[in-house]
């Protein structure tokens, strides 16, 4: 993020009047590298202590994982922390819990904390053929008898089965569904050899005269239309006869009042999905598709699992690029255990971070493996550009002032972009974050990224510091042993002296002198500017390593020597594959006058597609969209969305204040909302029961009342309604009031359920905001859908913010202004790219690619900064010139991160699971783009794009000036002062 500018003048040149927000730019620059100068030898002058520090505290923190703990509250992850809907919720828990009802539970709308549920399909007919049915009515039986043993052993145990956990109706017997009773008369009849019972579909009557709704017990169906026609899946009408069904659910509620019973529960859900599997293998003509309570959570966490491995495969393979992005031909200047330190660094980071989290108490969840990929992309930007900024330092100074200058050179703009993850992160860890999983993920990040960067500045630095002497002794950077002189080497096999191949210093020396020694210099005539160096320690050649009058420092130079271009590596045998690529070739094309409308091109087409995407976002509220696959989650999932979407889930209409419901407004008010929608309402059924009986609708509250309590609700066929209905005492000797009601709604969907149900969610509220009667609608599912939206977006709207105002902020002072704007526009190009193609490739908005579209702030900035502030820096030539010495020096760093964290992603793409699926997809995109910007589209537009190389170069100026430069040579011996006069 922040780039490098002259400093204090190392020389004595003509001061010109310079804007104040420049000069302060100047003198807040001048003062951060020497801080990082100083920081930087004093590291080198402790490597013991700043190597050893970080392994211990390390093990130390890595030991407390005996704490470690998984987060068992899934929907507070998940769903919107701060809603209506759980308010909602709330309410209806207090006024109708689930223990008061005592007739019936609707599977989808009372979801209990234990339960175990099962669809069943056939392969084959339909589940209500004799056959099929009696093995069903078989299999409820079974789970009926079956018993769990806790404890597991010793005398104190006793055997529990599902009649000691059920909810109990108001006769004492286990409440199950309506659909088993329905099934039970069936079988009865056949066995009897009476006339079978008609089913109808979604709204049946059962023996006891009681209508229920089963349209969420009964999927798949095939109903008798009038004359005996048959009518497709859900197109029935209501009561409409049943032909066929393929699928049944069915619902088993467990009550677990305490902790014991809570285990007992949870052993009874375990012995439950055994059953079912058992019994799945006795029959193979159906299908068992079985989900608990606990179900969402064992396979949401279970991803973490399937992730074991490939994290190992991608941790190997970013280790082996690690070691040959850090390797050359030179075996002393080949850094191959620095890449590996690198990992080490970050892998010991994490250690740290983690067992932090674990002494603090906090839990772990699936979300986190996106985690080591944040620190994995950040860790790798820092530890390439110092190693980059070490091989331009200049190989006579002492390792101590090499690392100092390496400090002074990287770590502003590391810092820098350290400071955008934090900002990214820490503002989406906020309260202003409405998502408990992104503000627990970035709230990890940010630790973890806070740690990296102090394990950089120390363990990693003093791993530097350890192979500068490695390389100041002509050590092999790889087995440590000395490397004989070339002499030497001539009486050794071929592979030996390609493996000991090295450039000592003499040679150097003999090869290319220093100016003013061995041959002079022609000067230019057209090029009139002067040299200024921020610290007399880090005057060295950054293209034109021995020369002495071009300044070798680690922060961009403002003025190379145009002639310097041929003769930018004396030794190009010793270059790095990579700079070597990308100088002699890379640079030269990509910077072509031929290529350039290409690229733009390119950027267009690149924004179109992003455009078409970002049209497209859906949002992903579904929580089995973020488990593993193949699981138990997953499967129920598809089922239930094959067999049972032609109808919502049971909607409740809740009225919670007292109303005049005698009142004939009122009433047709209530049927109006009601309209529409498969119903089960006590109101309805008491208006019909008045007007059999040849009673007026509309009477006075007593007698409405009385009617309601010791006539209606007294009738068998009406008597489950008690449970949907609230008295309240007025006083002595008057009949209560309705307190509150509640009324069962069902809508007819297709197959954007989900979506439905959002607007209908919307409709409803609206709807209530204007009635007289107060009312409020809720389902579990609202829960996840309520603001889900606006929860997720948040986060990634503030982050954006808050980089663009900390961009715009640090511009006043501490950066160039058009390295904000720069910046800006490129994470902005970033981010959109990302979202529109993610969209493309089938990638929802929900809380994990939100997560991922947070880090990609970062990881762009890390990838982008470094280039735009090498540009900026320079001053003089041509735009094209200075594209190639930004792509040479911090193109090649970023090039390199990008290969090592694009093949780490690979192995998380074989991973069976969604969670990582849109995990891998979402950072694929987020490496792409950001390569595509940093090495591809700023290298273009750069070159006829501000900033302006030519400030203060223009014609009327000074003309040729002379320059004196002083160029002071330290090591642990002497001091050299060379003054060459140009």
């Amino acid at each position: 993020m922040l780039g490098s500018a002259p400093g204090l003048s190392g020389r004595w040149e003509r001061l010109e009047p310079r804007p104040r927000a420049r000069m302060l730019r100047q003198v807040l620059h001048a003062g951060l590298r020497t801080s990082f100068h100083a920081l930087g030898r004093f590291v080198a002058s402790h490597p013991v202590f700043f190597a050893s520090a970080p392994v211990l505290l390390s093990i130390l923190l890595g030991s407390s994982f005996s704490r470690y703990r998984v987060e068992e509250d899934v929907e507070s992850l998940l769903a919107p922390k701060h809603s209506l809907a759980k308010i909602e919720g709330n309410l209806v828990d207090s006024l109708f819990p689930v223990n008061r009802s005592k007739h019936a539970l609707y599977s989808d709308l009372q979801t209990p904390g234990r339960y175990g549920r099962v669809i069943i399909t056939t392969r084959k007919g339909s589940v209500m053929d004799p056959v099929h049915l009696d093995a069903i009515l078989k299999l409820h039986r079974r789970i009926y008898q079956m018993q769990v043993t806790v404890p597991a052993t010793g005398f104190n145990s006793f055997n529990y089965s599902f009649s000691n956990l059920c909810l109990l109706d108001d006769k004492n017997v286990c409440i199950i569904d309506d659909i088993i009773r329905a099934m039970e008369e069936i079988q009865s009849a056949r066995n009897s050899n009476r006339s079978v019972p008609v089913l109808r579909y979604p709204i049946t009557q059962l023996a006891d005269g009681r209508q229920a709704y089963i349209g969420h017990q009964m999927g798949g169906v095939q109903g008798w239309g009038p004359g005996g026609a048959m009518r497709a899946q859900g197109m029935g009408v209501r009561g409409e006869g049943v032909r066929s069904a393929r699928a049944l659910q069915l619902t088993y509620y467990l009550q677990a009042p305490g902790g014991l019973m809570d285990r007992v529960a949870s052993q009874w859900e375990k012995a439950f999905c055994a059953e079912l599997q058992h019994f799945a293998e006795l029959h193979p003509k159906l299908g068992l598709y079985p989900s608990t309570s606990s179900s969402l959570r064992t396979d949401f966490q279970f991803s973490s699992v399937l992730a074991r491995r490939p994290l190992l495969a991608s941790l190997g393979v970013c280790g082996v690029l690690v070691v040959l992005c850090c390797s050359m031909r030179d075996c002393v200047r080949s850094k191959p255990w620095l890449g590996l330190l690198a990992l080490l660094s970050i892998t010991l980071s994490g250690l740290t971070a983690a067992g932090i989290l674990n002494l603090t108490g906090a839990t772990y969840n699936s979300t986190y493996l996106g985690i080591p990929f944040v620190m994995l992309g950040h860790g790798l930007f820092g530890s390439f550009e110092m190693l980059s900024s070490w091989r331009r330092t200049r190989e006579d100074q002492h390792v101590k002032e090499r690392v100092a200058s390496v400090f002074e050179d990287v770590m502003l703009r590391f810092s820098g972009s350290t400071m955008i993850h934090l900002m990214t992160l820490g503002l989406a860890a906020s309260p202003l974050t409405n998502m408990e999983a992104v503000r627990l993920f970035c709230r990890t990040a940010a630790l973890a990224v806070t740690i990296s960067y102090v394990y950089m500045l120390s363990f990693y630095s003093s791993c530097l510091v350890f192979t500068g002497y490695l390389e100041t002794g002509y050590r092999h950077g790889c087995f440590c042993r000395r490397v004989p002189k070339p002499d030497r080497l001539d009486s050794k096999p071929a592979w030996y002296r390609c493996l000991m191949y090295t450039r000592y210093q003499e040679e150097t020396q003999v090869t290319n002198p220093p100016h003013g020694i061995g041959h002079t210099h022609t000067p230019n005539p057209d090029l009139t500017h002067t040299h200024t160096h921020p610290h007399p320690h880090t005057t060295n050649n950054p293209a034109v390593r021995g020369h002495a009058h071009v300044a070798n420092s680690t922060h961009p130079h403002p003025h190379p020597h145009p002639h310097s271009t041929a003769s930018t590596d004396p030794h190009p045998q010793d270059s790095h594959l990579l700079l070597g690529c990308v100088r002699r070739c890379y640079g030269d094309w990509i910077t072509n006058t031929y290529v350039k409308p290409f690229v733009v091109l390119l950027y267009l087409v690149y924004i179109s597609f992003g455009l078409m995407g970002f049209l497209q976002v859906t949002q992903g509220s579904d929580p089995s969209a973020l488990v593993a696959m193949d699981t138990a989650t997953v499967l129920y999932t598809r089922a239930q969305q094959r067999y049972f979407s032609s109808y919502s889930p049971v909607i409740g209409f809740y009225i919670y204040e007292s109303a005049p419901y005698w009142n004939a407004s009122v009433q047709r008010d209530l049927l109006e909302y009601a309209k529409g929608f498969q119903r089960i309402s006590w109101l309805e059924a008491y208006l019909n029961y008045l007007s059999d009986r040849n009673q007026s609708t509309s009477q006075p509250r007593e007698n409405f009342t009385r009617t309601l309590r010791h006539a209606f609700l007294r009738e068998p066929q009406f008597a489950h309604f008690a449970d949907d209905i609230i008295f309240a005492e007025r006083g002595q000797g008057e009949e209560p009031d309705v307190a509150a009601s509640r009324i069962f709604l069902v809508a007819k969907t297709t197959e954007n359920k989900r979506e439905e149900m959002s607007v209908l969610l919307d409709t409803l509220r609206r709807l209530s905001l204007t009635s007289r009667v107060r009312f409020l609608i809720f389902n579990p599912s609202f829960v996840y859908l309520d603001r889900y939206a606006a929860a997720v977006s948040s986060p990634l709207r503030h982050s954006l913010l808050a980089v663009l105002f900390l961009l715009g902020l640090s511009s006043l002072a501490v950066v160039e202004p058009l390295v904000s704007v720069w910046l800006g526009l490129t994470l902005l190009s970033v981010q959109f790219g990302v979202l529109g193609f993610m969209t493309l490739w089938g990638v929802e908005l929900d809380c994990m690619s939100v997560l991922c579209l947070i880090s990609a702030l970062g990881h762009s900035a890390d990838c982008s900064g470094p280039l735009l502030c090498g540009f900026a820096a320079g001053r003089g030539e041509s735009r094209t010139r200075w594209v190639r010495v930004a792509l040479e020096r911090h193109g090649v760093p970023s090039l390199q991160t990008l290969i090592c964290y694009g093949a780490a992603l690979v192995p998380v793409g074989s991973i069976r699971s969604n969670l990582t699926r849109t995990l891998f997809r979402c950072l694929t995109l987020t490496a792409a783009c950001s390569a595509l910007h940093t090495l591809a589209f700023l290298p273009t537009l750069l070159t006829f794009l501000p900033p302006s190389k030519s400030r203060g170069h223009g014609p009327g100026g000074e003309g040729q000036r002379q320059e004196v430069e002083c160029v002071e040579m330290n090591d642990s011996t002497r001091v050299v002062d060379q003054i060459t006069t140009v």
